[in-house]
Order: C-alpha cells, then structure tokens, then sequence
C-alpha cells in the first residue's frame, strides 16, 4: 500500500510538471504609454519656440532681401490670387503640401530665413507654427500678411474685417484660471515622441485653417459656449477683454510646469489677442496637442479697432500698407 502510494505520488508530481509546461505564464501588460505627456514633454525639451519670441517679420524686412538668395518666399493664396500678382520669385504652394515641400522639394538649411505668406498673416503664423514644430527653425510668418504689401490685397482681407462692433461690450473684471485638470487624449498608435509629432503634424496639414476659424461675433453672443484665452499683456486685459476671457501671459504660460493643465478639454477654446497672428501660432501648438481650439479671427482688430489706434496697440490702419512692386 506504501509502495502504491508512493508511485501515485511519483505520477502526479511528473503529470504536473509535464503539464505546467505547456502553460506559458503570459508576462504583465504594461499600460501604455501617455502620447500626449511624451509629445508635450518633447517639445518643451527640443522645440520650446511657442514659449518665446515668435517668428514675425515685416514685409519691410522682406522686401529688403528680396533679391538674397538666403531668402525663400513661400505665398500660400489660391492659385488665382497669386496670378493676380505675387511677389517677385514667391513659390506658391498650397498649405496641405507644405510639408512634403519642405521634405521632398527644397533643403530648407540652404536659406537665412523661409518666410511663410498669406492673405492677412494669421494663416501662415499657424502653418509656420507647424513648421517650426517640425524642426524647422528658420521659418518665419510676413506680418499681416499680403494685405501689408498693396492696398488691392489689403482690400480684400484686412480693411473688410476690422471693427468697433463690440469696443462698448468689454469686460474689465479679471477671470481666474481653472484648477489644473486632465490633458487631451492622442490615439495616433505610435510610441515614441517623434513618431508621435509626425503623426500629428500629418493629420494637422491635411486640415483646412478654416476650420479653425471662430467669429468674434458669435464669442460675445455666446461666451458660455467656449474656454476664452486673452493672450494678452495684463494692462491689455484689464483694459478690456471679451466676457469671461481668462487671460494667459504670452511666451510663458504654455507649459506643463505652469498654466497648460488649466486648459479644459471639454470645451471649444477660442484663443484671441491684438492681430489673430500670435495667437494662430498658439492655435497650432494647441492642436497639436490636441485641444479643440480656434482662433477669434483677426484679433483684437475685428472688435476694437478704433480703441487700439487711440491707445496706439497694434491697429490696422492704413500706415501698415505699402505699395511694394509685385509680378501681374
């Protein structure tokens, strides 16, 4: 009876290991990986320009090097206004291929400055944006655009959109920013921060600027409907801004140590300051990071154009336009 005993046991202990072998022990699923804290943390350690001084040229700067070949202009209009007239050795490319141009058609290294054109200059400061984003720190936006370069171009994009509408319907008392809370979720599938960055940059370039257009009417009859950025001097905010606009300090307030969380993602930020140009390159940074955002279309001007030239702000005024030689 020992004897059986002892084989039966002799049995089970072989049985088991001989089955435990087929067994494989599958190892721990590890979570993965948070794309928008790799992202965000990426760029503020390689690519932090949204936190300075952001790439704006004058048209006067750039019809001074027209002719030096470290100069490459890039005009983005339609087709039909760059042959209404461009200026002279302007490239026109649509904003969806901008970055294949810069991959496939051109070595960006082989100039000073790349200076991104439009119509108004709130286009190109995001498309430049995005540009920089990818590494390319040598490009630049013209400021306000083709309309700073002749009258007809000004005509058709700045002097129709400025305004007094809503200068009597200002806010001065100050709104506080929300508690840091959650960040956007990114589902680009990709692991590693650069892999992630050109994703994003991929889909972002596939999306008309258009889309991303907010009317500063529909802000002031409907405020509740978005998260308000003023970004915005602290005397310029407690001037005036649109109700319940919650201000944040240009070139320092966009990052993950300071005020960046405070942004919800559960509403449709509208991003606003003086020209719509800054604030198209904090549009871009922002949705990358994929925030839902747009930009009060040209600033400040379409509301309170009058009160920035009596306090002599960055207005449009008629002083801004040149009469530049241009290609008919």
């Amino acid at each position: 009876m020992k004897k059986l005993s002892l084989f039966g046991i002799v049995i089970l202990f072989i049985t088991t290991i001989l089955f435990s072998s087929f067994i494989k022990i599958s190892d721990p699923i590890p979570n993965p990986p948070d794309e928008f804290e790799t992202l965000v943390n990426y760029l503020e350690a390689n690519n932090n320009f949204i936190n300075g001084e952001l790439p704006i040229i004058s048209a006067d700067e750039v019809k001074k090097n027209m002719k030096d070949p470290k100069f490459h202009l890039i005009d983005i209009r339609t087709d039909s206004w760059f042959e209404y007239a461009h200026i002279k050795g302007a490239a026109n490319v649509k904003a969806e291929n901008l970055l294949t141009y810069f991959e496939t058609k051109i070595n960006p290294t082989n100039f000073d400055k790349i200076v991104i054109m439009c119509y108004s200059g709130q286009s190109a400061a995001y498309y430049t944006s995005l540009l920089r984003l990818a590494g390319y720190d040598n490009v630049y936006s013209m400021k306000w655009g083709m309309s700073s370069w002749r009258e007809d171009f000004a005509n058709g994009a700045w002097n129709k959109n400025i305004s007094n509408e809503f200068a009597s319907k200002l806010e001065t008392t100050p709104n506080a920013q929300p508690s840091k809370g959650s960040h956007p979720t990114l589902n680009t599938g990709k692991a590693e921060a650069k892999e992630i960055l050109k994703a994003r940059l991929t889909t972002l370039f596939k999306q008309p600027y258009s889309d991303l257009i907010v009317k500063a009417a529909d802000v002031f009859e409907s405020p509740a409907n978005y998260f308000v950025i003023n970004y915005n001097s602290s005397e310029n905010y407690d001037f005036g801004h649109i109700p319940s606009a919650v201000r944040y300090a240009p070139n320092t307030s966009l990052t993950t140590s300071s005020d960046l969380y405070t942004i919800p993602v559960d509403k449709k930020v509208a991003v606003y300051e003086t020209t719509g140009q800054k604030a198209a390159f904090v549009v871009a940074y922002l949705n990358l990071l994929g925030y839902e955002i747009g930009n009060v279309a040209y600033g400040e001007n379409s509301f309170m154009n009058e009160v920035l030239i009596d306090q002599d702000r960055d207005a449009f005024t008629n002083k801004e336009i040149n009469m530049y030689p241009v290609v008919e």
